[in-house]
């Protein structure tokens, strides 16, 4: 007996389409930092693509398939695909041009860690997932891009060792589930989980706020 699959939220009137194409955009940060990953590690243009792809859509792919919305959102919209190519391409070509951006680039990814959290955490409370299932596919919708990037080249993933990365994708995850509970759908909800988040991650960033690590004996 195969587990219920419900079919994935398609962007018909123009309400969703403007979101679709905001959460789109908004992928843009993670498909560059896949880019100048591969470019970093001196891969080849297809394998940069592949980087900038897995960096863009992972979290959202998982997040999908874990809460049965088939097809994924990034694969059937080719907005996703479109967008994450042309990252790849210009990171590619003009990588000294990209390199000089680490400021505009860090401030746009902290918007697209907002962004994605709270969509991955309104996508999970739309497909019934209980609260605690729902912050976690929004911090996953959040940070299992870069996790894919940073595994696929070998390296210990950045949200493990970053100021305050997933961190700061769980408080805004939590905010929209537990206003959720108060005004169910609300605009303002959604709003203050994304700017809780950014805010958050663009503070730490600034002020080097990380966890603590264990001590190692010398």
């Amino acid at each position: 007996m195969g587990f219920p699959v419900r079919r994935s939220w398609r962007p018909h009137n123009p309400q969703q389409k403007s979101h679709a194409l905001a959460c789109s955009i908004h992928q843009e940060p993670f498909a560059i930092s896949g880019a100048v990953s591969g470019v970093k590690h001196r891969i080849d243009l297809f394998g940069v693509l592949v980087l900038s792809f897995a960096a863009a859509t992972a979290g959202g792919i998982a997040r999908d398939v874990l809460i049965g919305a088939i097809p994924p959102a990034s694969i059937q919209d080719w907005r996703y695909i479109t967008l994450s190519m042309i990252a790849g391409v210009v990171t590619f070509f003009w990588y000294p041009l990209i390199a000089r951006m680490k400021s505009p680039v860090q401030i746009f990814d902290a918007l697209g860690l907002g962004l994605f959290a709270v969509v991955g955490a309104g996508k999970a409370i739309d497909f019934h997932l209980g609260p605690s299932a729902a912050v976690l596919m929004g911090v996953m919708t959040g940070i299992g891009g870069g996790i894919a990037r940073d595994l696929l080249v070998s390296e210990v993933p950045v949200v493990f060792t970053a100021e305050l990365y997933a961190v700061a994708a769980l408080a805004g995850a939590t905010v929209v589930v537990v206003g959720d509970s108060v005004f169910p759908r609300s605009a303002p909800v959604a709003v203050v989980g994304g700017v809780v988040c950014v805010v958050l991650r663009l503070m730490a960033i600034r002020r080097g706020w990380k966890l603590p690590v264990a001590q190692q004996p010398d």
